[in-house]
Formats: structure tokens, sequence, C-alpha cells
């Protein structure tokens, strides 16, 4: 391995590119590089907070100057989701890897899209779902490997929080691509997806799907909750939402026990509770904020030259993109940008 630190660019220095930033720079063999935003002071005011032993991060003018700077080795998306795919595509076009947080674009045709263009510039595309790499899930894949629940019967999931609308927050807003679904929905969806593979090996296909929301003034979901059909009678039912709490469990229920996963987005802890028997607890905290995992894998499969991570494939990505179009479609949540991009 190289003595020279893996250099990472940023665009969009919002609110979780300061977790990103943090873990980068907790991170040894890897630092942050330079940063690009709307705001050239805000950018600005980033770069001095996330500067580190004498060596300051930088400001780029634009995307272009980013993906010119043969320091930065690889790129990190972090505005709206609506914006995604544009500074995706640009940097995949330049051969710069990207790590894009989640979700990876709005729509399917947009994702299709992408990953096609990862595949003829040979250039490393990954969704930033942290979640998947957190050390936790090895556990809970372990125990799934091992029959320790029997066979799978169902997963349920809860990611709610108390968010008051406001018209104006990328949340609510439609030409940002808000909603519950695509900013929190997305956990669920892809986690179910990654028990489904742990627990019978494989995902199986959507046989039914059942989904209803509560859509505010923004024409965007605010509450959410879908129930999935699989072969052999599985079911996912998940709940999602802004303006409510819940306990933002994952369960995933076998035919002799449960793991529960609290938290599951950010897990530390998993449960194995099966009847009769004492539950086993496993703690596995992080080394840094959680998000090192997720950037460790991303710079592994670009070090070996690969453009996709077998922790987050392209077609998972593609298919919960697919679940999801699926989910807006029933509820009835459209986007201004949607004639755009069906347009070409």
């Amino acid at each position: 391995m190289s003595d020279v630190p893996f250099g990472w660019g940023l665009v969009g220095p919002g609110k979780i590119a300061h977790r990103f930033a943090e873990a980068v720079q907790g991170t040894s063999g890897m630092r942050l590089v330079s940063v690009q935003g709307r705001d050239r002071g805000r950018s600005g005011d980033f770069a001095h907070r996330w500067s580190r032993d004498g060596k300051p991060v930088g400001v780029a003018g634009d995307i272009a100057e980013l993906i010119d700077d043969d320091r930065v080795d690889a790129v990190y998306v972090a505005t709206p989701h609506a914006f995604h795919a544009s500074a995706v595509r640009r940097c995949l076009e330049g051969r710069k890897p990207v790590l894009c947080e989640k979700p990876l674009v709005p729509d399917l045709a947009s994702g299709l899209e992408l990953a096609a263009t990862a595949k003829r510039r040979r250039a490393m595309l990954m969704e930033a779902v942290w979640t998947r790499f957190l050390p936790v899930y090895a556990d809970v894949a372990e125990w799934l490997h091992q029959g320790a629940i029997g066979e799978l019967r169902a997963i349920q999931s809860s990611f709610c929080f108390n968010l008051p609308f406001d018209a104006g927050h990328r949340a609510f807003d439609p030409a940002q691509a808000g909603g519950a679904l695509l900013d929190i929905g997305v956990y669920n969806l892809t986690m179910t997806r990654w028990a489904l593979r742990a627990g019978t090996g494989a995902c199986p296909p959507l046989r039914e799907l059942h989904a209803s929301a509560l859509l505010g003034p923004s024409g965007v979901d605010h509450r959410l909750a879908a129930t999935l059909e699989f072969p052999d009678g599985i079911y996912s039912q998940l709940l999602c939402g802004f303006e409510m709490s819940a306990d933002n469990a994952l369960r995933i229920i076998g035919e002799h026990g449960t793991i529960v996963v609290p938290r599951f987005w950010q897990a530390t802890e998993a449960q194995l509770r099966r009847a009769g028997e004492e539950a086993v607890t496993v703690h596995r905290p992080f080394r840094v904020n959680g998000f090192e995992y997720e950037i460790e894998e991303a710079v592994r499969v670009i070090r070996r030259g690969g453009i996709e991570s077998p922790g987050i494939t392209h077609a998972e990505t593609i298919e919960t993109l697919r679940w999801m179009e699926r989910i807006r479609g029933i509820v009835g949540v459209r986007y201004p940008f949607e004639a755009r991009v069906a347009a070409g």
C-alpha cells in the first residue's frame, strides 16, 4: 500500500458531509484534500474546520477543478438527492471514482445511466449506504448463516424522527427530491434486501407490494408505510416518516427466534432472542463515527481497480431504486424534475 494518504474530494459541504470529513480525517492513511460547494464562503468555513496537521483543506472553484486535482483520488458527493446525478456523472466521465450519498439518485432511469457510465469509464461508483458496512452486521449475518433463528419469516423496521414541516427544508422540497421515503425509507429498503440475502442466500423476487402515505402541502411523503411480500410467505413491513418518533429498530423474524438491531441505521448493538433462552447481545462500537467502514470499503475497491463494491453492488442500488420508484407510483409522489429526466 502506498505511503501517500488517499486523497478525498467532497462536493456539497452540508450537514452529512461533516460526518464524512470527521471519519476521513480520523482514519489512518487518508485525508480530505479539497471541498466544492455552491457557496464559496461556506465551503471555506468547512475546509478550515477540517484542516489537520498543518495540511489545509483546499476549496475548489467548481467541480471541474476538483476533478482535475491530481491529489484527489476519489470524490464524495453529498448534495441534496436531486443534484446527485449531475455531480456523479461529471466525476465518472472524468474517470474519478465516486462515493455518493444515498439514495444514489431519486429515479431509476438516472441510476441505470450512472451504473452504465461507471462501467464504460471504468470508474468506481458506490452508493454510500454506511449501514451495510457497520461491524455489528457481521454478527447478524453469522447468526443468520448459522440458522440461529431458523427459516426466515419476516422483517420489520421503522425509521421515524420528529422534523416539523418547513417548506424551505430540503426534506420537504420536491425540487430537491424531498420526502421520507428517499431521505430515510431507503435505509429500511436496502436493509430489507440485505437481510433477505443474508437469511436466504439471495434476495428473492418481489411478489406483491402495498404502500400508503400521508402527503404534505408540498406534495412529498411525510409518513409512509409499506408491506412487501416475497415467495414462501416472507414479508417485510416498514414505516418511515417525519413529524413522529419510533424505536427505529430492525427485526429479523424466524421460525425459532428474532434478531433485533436497535437504531438499525447507525447500529452498534444487536440481540439474538430465542424462546425460552436468555438473549445474546453483541456490542460493536465505532472507531470514529461509523462512516469510516464504508469509506475504507470504497478505498479497497478503488485500489484493486474495481468499479463496484460487493457490499453494495450497482445491481443492489438499482433494485432498491426500482422498489422506491414503484412505491412512489403507488402513493402518488411526483417530482418537478422528472419530466426533464424522461426527456433526456
